[in-house]
């Protein structure tokens, strides 16, 4: 029977870095399951989870090519707490099941799970030996979203009030990196923070 690895769970607020983190850890030779891309593909032309969503929301979050029509979809759940949860209650069971899926089949010391709603998500919590949180000051969140994403501040700070607060993911947190300055800083901080996860994952279970 296959040991389950260490999973060290890494989240942060839209804008903060996580991608740069995983990047980061994944060239260190990690396995990194991000649970934004599992999304991605369940929801990309013809993904298993398609047919569900034009069963419970209709062709107007489908896009011509046969998949989710991400800003109609977003629109329509920031406006009704209800139908985030509809989509949430499709999406949430197959990501779960298809990162755990992941994780077993992982061949490193270690997995990166990458979930930006970690924090928010017991579930998610209780399948991480360590919760690692990239974090930055709430400007400087606001600008690489808006820099990198089109969408205006009051936009963003609407994403950014679905999430857990930075002091809440702070508090959660048992290693945080400091993603509020160059890149080469965050490199250093992930390079050390690779060092002692191999060294717990060598400890007994």
């Amino acid at each position: 029977m296959t040991t389950r690895p260490y999973v060290v769970g890494l989240t942060g607020g839209i804008g903060s870095g996580k991608s740069a983190a995983a990047d980061r850890f994944a060239a260190l030779g990690i396995a990194v399951v991000d649970t934004d891309a599992i999304a991605h593909a369940l929801t990309a032309p013809g993904g298993p989870a398609i047919a569900a969503i034009r069963q419970s929301f209709g062709d107007d979050v489908i896009t011509s090519d046969g998949a989710l029509d991400r800003k109609a979809m977003r629109d329509r759940a920031f406006a009704d707490p209800t139908i985030r949860r509809q989509l949430e209650a499709i999406l949430h069971p197959a990501i779960r099941a298809e990162s755990e899926r992941l994780i077993g089949e992982a061949r490193t010391p270690y997995v990166v799970l990458v979930v930006p709603l970690l924090v928010e998500s017991g579930k998610y919590r209780e399948r991480c030996q360590s919760l690692c949180v990239v974090d930055c000051p709430t400007d400087v969140q606001i600008a690489r979203v808006m820099s990198r994403s089109g969408l205006d501040e009051a936009q963003v700070r609407a994403i950014m009030a679905t999430q857990a607060s930075r002091e809440q993911r702070l508090a959660a947190a048992d290693e945080v990196i400091d993603n509020s300055g160059e890149r080469n800083v965050l490199v250093s901080q992930v390079d050390r923070l690779h060092h002692k996860y191999l060294d717990a994952a060598r400890q007994p279970a």
